[in-house]
C-alpha cells in the first residue's frame, strides 16, 4: 500500500487557525475532560488488546515491513501487548509506560520502566539508543506530544524510525480535546505535525495500514518517519 507523504501545508491545520503561528499549538488543544492525574487512572492494570486481531496484524507487518531485524526497540506507552511479530527478530525492546503489571505480563518486553510522560516528557535514555521507536494505539493521550516526539528524535540512532499507529477507540475522557473534535483522516495530519514541529523527523508519511481489513475490521491508521533520512520508498507500497 502507499502512505501520503505528510507536510506543513495541510487543511487540518489552516481550518484549525494555526495558519498565523504554525510553530505551535494552542494549550487548550490538549485539555481534557478528566484532568485527573494519570497516575490514578492507570492504577488499575487493564490486560486487554484495544484493537482487532487484523488491526494487530496489521501493527505487526508494519514492524517488519519498516524496522530492521536485530534492532533496539522502545515501546512508548506500552503496555500488555507490544504486537511484535515473532518471526522478526530483535535485540531487545523496552517498555516504558504507567503500569507496572501490564508490562510485567507483556512476553515481549526484554525490560521496562515507568514514568507519567504527560508530566516530564523527556525519556530517561541516553542520545541515540533505539534503532526504532513506536506508540501503538495510546498517541490520542498526550497531552504535550511535541516535547514527547522531540525527545524521541533524540533517542534514536540516526536512520531509525518512528512509527505512531491508532485506530478510531479511545478513553474519550482522557483523550485530547484536538483528538475528540476531529476525525481520523485529521488524527493522520495532526500525528504529522506533531512529527514535523518536533523537529529530527524526514519523509513524515502517514495512512490507513489495513484497507483490505477496514472496513467492517478496526481501521489502523499509522504515521511514520526516519530520523535524518530523506524519502524513503521501501515501506510504501
Amino acid at each position: 500500500m502507499r502512505y501520503q507523504i505528510l507536510t506543513g501545508e495541510v487543511a487540518l491545520i489552516r481550518r484549525l487557525g494555526l495558519a498565523m503561528d504554525p510553530s505551535r499549538f494552542p494549550p487548550e488543544f490538549f485539555q481534557r475532560e478528566d484532568d485527573s492525574t494519570d497516575a490514578e487512572f492507570y492504577t488499575m492494570p487493564r490486560l486487554v488488546v484495544h484493537i482487532d486481531d487484523g488491526a494487530i496484524a496489521a501493527v505487526g507487518r508494519l514492524f517488519q515491513q519498516l524496522i530492521p531485524e536485530s534492532a533496539a526497540v522502545l515501546d512508548l506507552m506500552s503496555s500488555w501487548r507490544t504486537h511484535w511479530p515473532e518471526e522478526h527478530p530483535r535485540r531487545r525492546i523496552v517498555g516504558l509506560g504507567m503500569n507496572a503489571a501490564e508490562m510485567a505480563d507483556n512476553p515481549q518486553l526484554d525490560e521496562y520502566l515507568l514514568k507519567d510522560i504527560n508530566v516530564d516528557p523527556s525519556l530517561p535514555f541516553a542520545d541515540e539508543s533505539f534503532d526504532a521507536v513506536a506508540i501503538t494505539v495510546s498517541v490520542q493521550y498526550l497531552t504535550r506530544p511535541v516535547e514527547v516526539f522531540a525527545e524521541v528524535s533524540r533517542v534514536l540512532r540516526p536512520g531509525g524510525v518512528f512509527i505512531v499507529t491508532f485506530s478510531n477507540r479511545c478513553f474519550p475522557t482522557k483523550a485530547v480535546r484536538v483528538w475528540r473534535g476531529t476525525n481520523d483522516e485529521d488524527h493522520v495530519e495532526l500525528v504529522g505535525q506533531y512529527m514535523l514541529h518536533a523537529g529530527g523527523f524526514s519523509g513524515v508519511r502517514g495512512g490507513l495500514a489495513n484497507p483490505d481489513m477496514a472496513p467492517p475490521g478496526d481501521p489502523l491508521f499509522a504515521v511514520y518517519a526516519y530520523k535524518d533520512a530523506g524519502d524513503r520508498d521501501g515501506a510504501s507500497e
